[in-house]
């Protein structure tokens, strides 16, 4: 089994930043994607930014420019430093993680507890 744990959630005024950690522990053979989601009150969950094995990265149109995700392959840890927040960032953030098993190759996602993020104007 495989567990997440995710920190670095909090209140920030707008304009501030935060950097959000999530580290993966347990039985890993190895990790493929690694990427954060959100969900703010009433609406989906929604892609914030993904990052693979080789080191692509992929972002929301939304915090493009203001938002970085990185990871560390040697800790299983992946981070998301956010910049110039705003208050429709405010969301709790979830980070998901694919694990590839060995032998099989069978890809599993996990997903983190969540943290809370919240902008204040």
């Amino acid at each position: 089994q495989v567990e997440l744990v995710e920190s670095g959630g909090g209140l920030v005024q707008a304009g501030g930043s935060l950097r959000l950690s999530c580290a993966a522990s347990g039985s890993i053979f190895r990790v493929n994607a690694m990427g954060w989601y959100r969900q703010a009150p009433g609406k989906q969950r929604e892609l914030v930014g993904s990052v693979t094995s080789g080191g692509s990265t992929n972002y929301a149109d939304s915090v493009k420019g203001r938002f970085s995700i990185s990871r560390d392959n040697a800790n299983n840890t992946v981070y998301l430093q956010m910049n110039s927040l705003k208050p429709e960032d405010t969301a709790v953030y979830y980070c998901n993680v694919i694990t590839v098993r060995r032998g099989t190759g069978r890809l599993d996602a996990y997903w983190g507890q969540g943290t809370q993020v919240t902008v204040s104007s």
